[in-house]
């Protein structure tokens, strides 16, 4: 039994912080009020001044298990996720076997649930071994509940080949994401076509090589009146491009946005800094504000970190050589709160939709609330403490992150799931 007294409770329907106590019994919310009575036998934790909140959901994250464990494992990458106040992911396939058939599902499935104190779900490759020719065993896989499919880290090259795969796993209730990207058009490099390219030296990857795909990936999915979900959104044409789609009202299209998109720019990779190498690549300012305002209108409908461990080794290597990637799991949270929340660019309400609520909705999972009835799925988030990111706090086991030795503003305190404290500063 546990009380907790003087929270400021967030939920997605409100911007305003409502102070109560919480009465925990048995992982579920027992009553919320002003001053309630300490039970016999509870244990109290005085939560005044801190944040009281559904946990967070990631939909989109590379836990590298199976074939690149010294990045990731299921257990390091789960407990970086619980470290930043999130308690269920939906992972990646691009690993090594590919995530394309029931007997890979099935295992990384068994693996997470030995491995990890929190629901971990898995997307489904489209095509076998991600290239792109031929369709994965989807039946299979949603016999096993993938309810995503998705080539993540390449783009479905062959837009038959996509159409016949949306017309297919439709009738099964499936839904598809697209990393969106014209291999061509875009090269390995990583870095936005622009002035910093330029200066740098290194032939840079348009945003239209995002944008064409995006704009691809919706009409194959009108066409097979299937549900698409845009991927890592990074530019601003593309962000209007998913806005103008979802004005039609013809087709179901769902977006996200990754926080680095959101807060770093291509200027912020100075002199060649790896950590802020990723695909799609860092774009402009424009495009940073352009898509903070689709977060805030709307028109994204989830925040996901793309949660992409690299080793320092690797890292370590020049900015062309280097593999592009950014962990998030661990940061995420507070530095939402610390470039945006704290500032006043966004409320606590836009959190728990964005990064809690919606993400669930888009795997049909049950959406947690701080209400009475609920399980507990929380966490408390102490607005006046402060986090540095050193590589003794970081679970994840690679830290390529441009926050690595940062303090920012926000600290996840307390993360319960059920019956569990999982995390308890």
């Amino acid at each position: 039994m546990l009380l907790l007294q003087n929270a400021r409770i967030a939920s997605e329907n409100s911007p305003v912080l409502v102070e109560g106590d919480v009465l925990i019994v048995e992982g579920i919310i027992q009553d919320i009020g002003s001053s309630l009575a300490i039970p016999e036998g509870a244990r109290v934790i005085d939560a005044h001044g801190r944040v009281l909140m559904p946990a967070m959901f990631d939909a989109h994250v590379h836990f590298r298990a199976p074939g690149f464990e010294n990045k990731e494992t299921i257990t390091t990458g789960s407990e970086a996720a619980i470290n930043g106040g999130i308690t269920g992911v939906v992972m990646m396939p691009n690993t090594r076997p590919a995530l394309d058939s029931a007997t890979a599902i099935a295992t990384v499935l068994e693996n997470a649930k030995d491995r990890s104190r929190i629901p971990v779900y898995t997307s489904g490759c489209v095509t076998k071994n991600r290239e792109g020719k031929e369709l994965a065993e989807i039946e299979g896989m949603r016999g096993l509940g993938v309810k995503m499919l998705t080539d993540d880290g390449d783009t479905t090259a062959d837009p038959a080949v996509l159409l016949r795969a949306m017309q297919y796993a439709t009738e099964f209730g499936m839904f598809f994401a697209s990393h969106c990207e014209v291999p061509e058009l875009a090269g390995p490099r990583a870095l936005n076509e622009g002035v910093m390219s330029y200066r740098l030296g290194i032939k840079g990857s348009p945003a239209c090589a995002e944008e064409i795909i995006i704009d691809r990936d919706i009409r194959l999915a009108r066409a097979a009146g299937a549900h698409v979900h845009i991927q890592h959104v990074s530019s601003k044409l593309g962000m209007e491009t998913i806005r103008w789609w979802k004005s039609r009202g013809d087709v179901k299209v769902t977006a996200e946005v990754a926080p680095h998109h959101l807060m770093f720019t291509d200027e912020h990779i100075g002199d060649y800094d790896t950590n802020y190498k990723m695909n799609p690549p860092l774009r402009t300012q424009a495009d940073c504000d352009a898509l903070l305002e689709g977060l805030k209108e709307g028109v994204f409908d989830l925040i996901a970190t793309d949660h992409a461990p690299h080793t320092p080794f690797e890292k370590a290597q020049d900015f062309i050589s280097a593999p592009n990637g950014i962990t998030g799991l661990d940061t995420a949270l507070v530095s939402l709160y610390h470039h945006f929340v704290e500032p006043g660019k966004f409320g606590w309400d836009l959190v728990v939709k964005r990064y809690s609520a919606e993400p669930r909705r888009l795997m049909g999972l049950p959406v947690p609330a701080i209400e009475v009835g609920q399980q507990i799925n929380c966490v408390l988030f102490d607005t006046e403490a402060e986090t540095t990111f050193t590589k003794e706090f970081m679970k994840s086991k690679s830290q390529n992150t441009p926050f690595i030795d940062k303090t920012l503003k926000g600290r996840v305190d307390l993360v319960i799931l059920g019956t569990e404290i999982l995390l308890e500063r």
